[in-house]
């Protein structure tokens, strides 16, 4: 069966901030946050203070993912151009995203240059109040003006937008706001991450958020979905059944897999991130979730 692993990282260095300050490497995958609060962000292994491309293709090989989606976000720090080199280098195996924080001077600039000089075809933001932009800026509406023209934009190129707005109870998580962008752009394919980041005890948050989401351009990657569960373990029941909900609101055709590499590699096998959610789908059904699904949002 052919895969796609549809959100990935690759970075130079580990440069994250977020709600918590800045993201400080400590060495050996781990890494402090300005707070004092320390997190082990790569596992043993798999690099120092980077995450390489051929690090991330070492595992798509011994698994057999075909591509990758590389995504970034500030959990992290900002990436372009390391990701867009790596896209350079493997262009039959990664596929590369852009972001920005659309509040700096020269937002609409950046992108231009995202999607006119560099060709790039996925725009990611991490709108959340945990990791992402709504952690160190006011909150906002995301239909509203701050984005207004970037949208607009992203439509007119034809790239996917591909946004991470947390986890319910978050000041960001607005399926309502992100349906009015998909119903205003219906021509842009819009990729939400992580099935809306439920937790344990999110699910009445969760149905209610994917009602508003099932429309024919919004797609949900299931990133992280075992994490986000957490202290749960393999094989994430709850996590199963929040995508047996999803499964049931907006279809088999809505979802796409995806791992979160590196992080959630310190908790978990890659293997196991892959097969836990098997079982909620029949073969034809996972083959749209793990490869199909992912070509036609992400226009491969």
């Amino acid at each position: 069966m052919k895969v796609i692993d549809a959100h990935t990282h690759v970075f130079e260095s580990l440069a994250g901030f977020g709600a918590k300050g800045e993201l400080r490497s400590l060495g050996s995958g781990r890494a402090r946050w300005a707070n004092g609060e320390e997190i082990q962000m790569i596992p043993q292994g798999m690099g120092d203070r980077e995450f390489t491309p051929e690090t991330l293709i070492a595992l798509m090989d011994q698994y057999g993912v075909e591509k990758s989606v590389l995504l970034q976000g500030s959990f992290y720090g900002f990436q372009n151009d390391y990701t867009y080199e790596a896209a350079q280098k493997y262009p039959d195996r990664l596929i590369a995203s852009a972001t920005f924080d659309p509040f700096c001077k020269q937002a609409d600039s950046l992108l231009n240059r995202f999607l006119t000089e560099r060709d790039i075809r996925v725009i990611k933001f991490e709108t959340s109040s945990g990791g992402g932009l709504m952690g160190y800026h006011t909150d906002f509406a995301i239909d509203g003006e701050v984005f207004s023209t970037i949208f607009e934009s992203i439509a007119k190129a034809g790239a996917t937008l591909v946004l991470d707005i947390g986890s319910p109870g978050m000041a960001s998580f607005q399926p309502e706001a992100v349906a009015n962008v998909a119903r205003k752009y219906p021509d842009m394919n819009i990729v939400v991450c992580h099935l809306l980041a439920p937790r344990l005890g999110d699910e009445e948050a969760l149905a209610e958020g994917l009602r508003c989401l099932a429309l024919e351009n919004v797609w949900l990657d299931l990133a992280a979905v075992p994490w986000n569960v957490s202290p749960e373990q393999y094989p994430y029941p709850t996590g199963v059944r929040f995508i047996e909900l999803a499964k049931s609101i907006v279809g088999t055709e809505k979802l796409i897999w995806g791992s979160d590499v590196p992080s959630p590699l310190t908790r978990d096998s890659y293997e196991h991130l892959m097969d836990y959610m098997l079982g909620a789908f029949t073969p034809q059904e996972a083959e749209n979730v793990l490869y199909n699904n992912a070509v036609k949002a992400f226009s491969l």
